[in-house]
């Protein structure tokens, strides 16, 4: 299969497949206008995605969520301009809607019918739903301690899944054993360019959403880290367009029990310091080995600014609660995580009361029974 099976690039043989686009000459100069007579999804942002089939393209219309202002929660803890990106509005509830519509697009064109993966759930319910309409046969790979009615969602799209009783880590090593066995294409995230590319378009609308200007923060719960380099990628399109005036400063958010990144980073290190156990209760954040996106980040981090935060799960529970009470909406714990930690971020007075600060909600609790309060 070529490129397909391959973990690296053929011709250059890196591990992370970037995908460039020229950005010169005439050919944006009235792309804001063009935008106006486009349907709301994130395909109307088509000559900045690595699509060039449009009959191959699988959507259900995921994408251009709300951005929605956060008043009363702002107000309390000193942010007059707080809003989180509504992910809970795609298709599957999730913001990885965006990562398998393009994939699986992809995948499609390419002619690829089998597709392997590791997931925590989010991700395997995203592919599982997009490749059911679009032909390809989807084997996930799952972790111990993944919500059963996760694993149970992805089965019902006609997913052949995978217990694994391992972390994420170990989940993700076999999945690569068997798709290399097999021979079948191995979804590599933040290393397989579809991932990135497809989550650059919440930057893309964040940006047209505030009137084409970029936040000063965009905060994030993270684990792989694709969403973050992503969104980044996107404003420094958007930024070498002259669309808007700066990339966001990032605020990156782990679990307590989970966080490679956010101690690495403040320890300096040039590497990522892995964690062999991961001991958090919120499987989707539980990615003990982030590999080349901490060198990514940082390099961000260090560039445009920005900051981590490390929040416990009791934290991440209680504020769950508080959303569900004051502003009325209902997010799964790795979106809480990412709330908890806007909170410390601005109680150390790193994020500052007038700036805007976009969260990125990236879905809805769908196992009410399995919150801890």
């Amino acid at each position: 299969m070529g490129l397909a099976s391959s973990s690296s690039c053929p011709s250059c043989d890196r591990a992370l497949l970037n995908a460039q686009y020229d950005l010169r000459g005439d050919r944006f100069l009235d792309w804001k206008s063009q935008l106006l007579h486009r349907k709301g999804s994130l395909w109307r942002y088509w000559e900045l995605l690595p699509i060039t089939a449009w009959e191959t393209v699988v959507t259900f219309g995921e994408g251009w969520t709300p951005l929605i202002p956060l008043p009363k929660f702002g107000r309390s803890i000193g942010l007059e301009n707080l809003y989180f990106k509504d992910e809970r509005q795609g298709p599957t509830a999730t913001f990885k809607d965006r990562q398998a519509t393009v994939a699986i697009s992809y995948l499609k064109e390419q002619g690829i019918n089998r597709i392997v993966l590791a997931s925590t759930g989010n991700v395997a319910i995203a592919y599982s739903a997009y490749a059911a309409r679009g032909g390809i046969q989807v084997y996930a790979f799952f972790p111990a301690g993944v919500a059963s009615a996760k694993i149970k969602e992805a089965s019902l799209y006609g997913a052949k899944v995978m217990a694994v009783e391992g972390t994420y880590d170990e989940a993700k090593a076999a999945a690569a054993r068997f798709a290399s066995d097999q021979g079948f294409f191995l979804d590599q995230g933040i290393k397989t360019f579809a991932g990135v590319e497809s989550m650059k378009t919440m930057g893309f609308e964040i940006a047209e959403q505030l009137g084409w200007r970029s936040p000063d923060w965009y905060v994030q719960g993270v684990s792989g880290g694709m969403g973050p380099v992503g969104v980044a990628k996107g404003f420094k399109e958007l930024k070498t367009l002259g669309l808007v005036d700066k990339i966001p400063a990032l605020g990156l958010i782990q679990s307590a029990g989970c966080a490679p990144i956010a101690n690495s980073f403040h320890r300096r290190e040039t590497q990522v310091s892995t964690v062999a156990s991961p001991d958090t209760s919120i499987a989707t954040l539980a990615t003990g080995n982030p590999g080349l996106a901490y060198n990514l980040l940082k390099q961000h981090l260090d560039r445009d600014g920005g900051d981590c935060a490390i929040v416990t799960d009791a934290e991440a529970w209680e504020m769950v609660q508080t959303l569900a009470t004051t502003e009325g909406i209902l997010v799964e714990p790795a979106t809480a995580v990412t709330f908890a930690g806007v909170v410390k971020l601005a109680q150390q007075g790193m994020i500052q009361p007038q700036e805007t600060v976009v969260i990125n909600c990236s879905g809805r609790e769908k196992d009410v029974h399995s919150l801890s309060f």
